[in-house]
């Protein structure tokens, strides 16, 4: 490796043994030219590190010889947009990484995988996989045409695969070994191809059992395999953007309805055969008739189950008191867009269903919403707040909240303790970045007013990106909910969150219903619900439609509107 230069960063993660480091590529990209193209030596003396970035580096072509080796505790390793072959990763990546849990090699231009990780060369054979433990690996935005099955046997556990945006004709193409003992990729939850050239989407796609979201979006598809209806656990599935044959089958796709599409193939849609129908209805009887043996009846067991993921609109013209949010002209200027809505119904008071629902939040928040830099969303107990309500702008000097766990703060005084907070668990953790609410506060950076939500007595019960109030927060006891989504970026994209966070609190609830968790004595509920009644898990939530005004009184935004929770309909039933 080469050594041109000082790096006093890595002299500082060396004396402070963190086990992070995040190397700016605009910041080191001379010194890396300097050194050949490649990563320091001073790195391979950092043997605690567990997390590597290098991205947008231009200069970087090589990792150089040994990184594998030197680095053995290394779980995270992210080295976007840089300029990356084959034969320059094939050095740093030329021994296993037995901790390795994410590889991010997007944007590099690789043509082909290096041999560490299945690629022409590989001769690992019936040797020990190169990375164990390796469950996310990120490929998008290369130009590989093919993968080959080493991949397989290089990474066993791999739950996320992203190969988008690069040339591939098939899927899953070689990516599968030959028949041998054991499913490959048993784990792999999560294929990405969108955008590629895929033209031929093989029936060995059912091989892999634990596929629940397949995304081949603009590619050069004209029919779809029956074998997609075989996947047992596949839930989401993106094909819009391909030329199908069969028109109805490209509206569904176009209508995002995963299970029609589904249910269609099953059925006999395009791709099936005669015989293959034939033998679908065989095992259609079977399925009946092992039904009726059991005492069940399949068209009942579905009412059941539609029932517990049903929400029913209530339209504002059918609500004596709806809640509406004015909107401050200012915002348009911070954090411009807002959806709201009241959803009723839900049961956080058995056991762990209120952990469950934040724990469902906090994913939300670092997946949909992208870490919080796309959306943030925030719920409240409806019973705790004070309507009407506005969404406006306050001076960081000015605006007081009582956020989650804290006393009442200013704004301003709230972001100081936090970046202190955040600078003392990186000392204590000896980690270059930080984690939990701390990553959010660089979004407010620069900003003369912050955004908040006040209710009728003046209370901020809501500042996004970073937190909402104690006033309003959600107990096991609460029942019905204050919704609410915020956005620097779209209004379309506060609508696809929160038709998200609808259907994963109806999928919550009935699971709190399907596993009956203590949540009090038998003679409670039976007083509450009265013999023969139904349970209140049994009971469709209700959404109430919030409109959001400007000042004058007219209308911005309607949510639920007619067409709001498409992206989410064929899992969720919704009585309107």
């Amino acid at each position: 490796m080469a050594a041109a230069g000082p790096w006093p960063e890595l002299e500082a993660a060396a004396r402070e043994r963190r086990r992070e480091l995040c190397l700016p590529g605009a910041a080191v990209a001379e010194r890396v030219a300097a050194g050949g193209g490649r990563l320091p030596a001073a790195l391979l003396a950092l043997p605690l590190l567990q997390s590597l970035e290098l991205s947008g580096c231009a200069a970087l072509r090589e990792l150089g010889p040994g990184v594998a080796a030197a680095l053995p505790a290394l779980h995270t390793l992210v080295l976007r947009q840089n300029a990356l072959g084959p034969a320059g990763l094939g050095e740093g990546l030329g021994g296993p990484l037995p901790a390795l849990r994410l590889l991010d090699l997007s944007g590099n231009g690789l043509e082909a995988l290096p041999a560490a990780l299945g690629g022409a060369g590989d001769g690992a054979g019936d040797a020990a996989p190169a990375f164990p433990q390796l469950r996310g690996l990120n490929l998008s935005g290369n130009r590989l045409r093919e993968l080959g099955p080493g991949l397989a046997r290089a990474a066993p556990q791999l739950q996320e695969l992203l190969l988008s945006g690069n040339r591939l004709r098939a899927l899953p193409g070689g990516l599968l070994p030959p028949a041998g003992p054991g499913a490959p990729f048993p784990l792999l939850s999560r294929l990405d191809a969108a955008d590629n050239e895929v033209a031929e989407l093989g029936a060995d796609i059912a091989a892999l059992p634990a596929l629940k979201s397949l995304d081949v979006a603009n590619n050069q598809l004209r029919e779809l395999p029956s074998a997609l209806a075989d996947c047992p656990r596949l839930k989401e599935a993106n094909f819009r953007g391909n030329p199908l044959r069969d028109k109805r089958l490209e509206k569904m796709v176009n209508g995002c309805q995963t299970k029609a599409i589904l249910e269609y193939l099953r059925a006999g849609g395009r791709g099936k055969g005669k015989a293959e129908s034939a033998r679908e209805e065989v095992r259609k009887k079977k399925r009946e008739k092992q039904q009726k043996k059991d005492g069940g009846d399949g068209e009942q067991d579905e009412v059941e189950e539609a029932s517990r993921l049903l929400v029913k609109v209530l339209h504002v013209s059918e609500n004596p008191a709806p809640l509406v949010v004015k909107v401050s002209p200012g915002v348009k200027d911070v954090r411009p867009f807002i959806v709201c809505c009241v959803l009723k119904g839900v049961n956080l008071k058995p056991g762990n269903a209120l952990k469950r629902f934040l724990s469902m939040q906090t994913k939300l928040h670092e997946d949909i919403c992208e870490r919080r830099t796309v959306a943030t969303i925030a719920t409240h107990d409806l019973q705790l707040v004070k309507a009407p309500l506005t969404y406006d702008i306050q001076p960081p000097d000015e605006l007081k909240i009582m956020p989650l766990g804290r006393k009442e703060i200013k704004a301003k005084d709230l972001l100081r303790q936090l970046h202190l907070e955040a600078e003392e668990q990186r000392k204590q953790k000896k980690r270059q970045n930080v984690s939990g609410l701390h990553k959010y506060l660089q979004l407010l950076d620069g900003k003369d007013n912050y955004p908040c939500l006040v209710d009728a007595e003046g209370a901020v019960i809501s500042f996004p990106p970073i937190t909402n109030s104690e006033k309003t927060k959600i107990r096991k006891e609460t029942r019905d909910l204050f919704l609410e989504v915020t956005s620097n970026t779209s209004l379309q994209i506060c609508k696809d969150v929160m038709d998200t966070l609808i259907l994963k609190t109806a999928e919550l609830n009935r699971f709190t219903l399907e596993n009956k968790e203590g949540s009090g004595s038998d003679t409670e509920l039976d007083a509450l619900c009265g013999p023969g009644s139904l349970e209140p898990g049994n009971l469709p939530l209700v959404l109430e439609q919030v409109r959001v005004v400007d000042t004058d009184g007219n209308l911005k935004v309607l949510y639920p509107s007619k067409t709001d929770l498409a992206t989410v309909s064929s899992l969720l039933t919704v009585i309107r």
